[in-house]
């Protein structure tokens, strides 16, 4: 049994982190209250924008093997500072064959784009049950991502593999578009990134670094490089297999989360800034909203085909990760994603 513990947030402008015994104190300028946090408890830290940690806290969560994570205040991911690499160099190593190995790579890229796809017709699907109107284009758009993944078995190079990503994704995000409520106020005219310049992906791209930093916690505790993938191109700093892993989980990690808030009205157009040169973040009473019902969606359990029982969301990463451990050393014939 694997105890899902909880990660803490700290976002507020000038707060300091500090190690008191085996707890962590937050001090917040202004607040006289005392906060103090049991480390056992806590899985990893994530600090955004302007916040000060002492070298103190940091060893300590080095020494337990406890990730802290720094993001900007719109949700980029930045860095992460983590102890000594675990993991067995055997695994690593046939991490780095399977990379060099053209079939391999490519079956692999496939996998992760296949399961992406899929998880993004679940999206559309539920969504079309639900919709008062353009139910009709929304199950168009599910028979298109359908079609999309049948023809991945026919691709031969991992840039083909991109190509019908990046086609199922144009199609995929027009129907986001539709899969928002008109009375909401925030409309979603595509996907936009780096930055950001609008709500709607402002929130999309909070929750994608979210994503992105359980991910590389996940890659990071299995013993996988997360610098080596097999979908994302090496390039230095880009933690490719951390992206590819990303793929399969975007659509419920993050893009069923952004719909609920907005459709909701639990995130409003007040609940973002726009910055000098026209980006879009959220603020921090916004920031505070997403963070607290994202915490409530790590929690819920979803299905696993491979594993025969239900996963909290938060621990899907690492079954996906100790599947594709399984894989390249061997052990499993194929890269199994995980779907809805």
């Amino acid at each position: 049994m694997t105890e899902l513990l909880n990660t803490l947030y700290i976002q507020t402008p000038g707060a300091s982190l500090h190690l008191e015994h085996d707890t962590v104190r937050v001090v917040i300028p202004e607040v006289p209250q005392r906060h103090v946090l049991p480390l056992r408890r806590l899985e990893s830290i994530v600090v955004m924008g302007n916040i000060q940690i002492s070298s103190q806290l940091m060893s300590r969560c080095a020494e337990d093997g406890r990730p802290i994570v720094w993001m900007s205040r719109g949700g980029r991911f930045l860095n992460r500072t983590d102890g000594p690499t675990r993991g067995n160099v055997l695994l690593r190593h046939a991490q780095h064959l399977a990379h060099a190995d053209p079939v391999q790579c490519l079956g692999i890229a496939q996998a992760c784009v296949a399961g992406k796809i899929q998880n993004c017709r679940q999206v559309v699907l539920r969504a079309a049950r639900d919709a008062p109107k353009h139910r009709t284009r929304l199950r168009e758009v599910a028979e298109t991502l359908a079609d999309a993944v049948e023809s991945l078995s026919e691709t031969e190079h991992v840039d083909s593999v991109f190509g019908v990503e990046g086609s199922a994704a144009r199609v995929y995000f027009e129907a986001f578009a539709l899969m928002l409520r008109t009375d909401t106020g925030i409309d979603f005219p595509g996907r936009v990134k780096r930055p950001a310049t609008d709500p709607a992906n402002a929130l999309l791209s909070f929750l994608y670094g979210l994503t992105r930093s359980m991910v590389h916690g996940a890659c990071e505790q299995v013993g996988l490089d997360p610098y080596i993938g097999f979908l994302h191109g090496l390039r230095p700093g880009k933690p490719a297999l951390v992206l590819d892993l990303m793929e399969e989980l975007r659509p419920v990690a993050a893009d069923r989360i952004a719909l609920t808030l907005v459709n909701r009205k639990q995130v409003r157009s007040d609940h973002f800034e726009t910055l000098p040169g026209g980006a879009v973040q959220l603020t921090e009473e916004g920031r505070k909203e997403v963070l607290t019902q994202w915490q409530a969606h790590r929690k819920k359990e979803f299905a696993h085909r491979l594993l025969g029982r239900k996963v909290p969301m938060a621990l899907l990463p690492a079954a996906q990760a100790r599947i594709l451990a399984r894989h390249v050393r061997g052990d499993l014939p194929d890269y199994l994603p995980w779907t809805l």
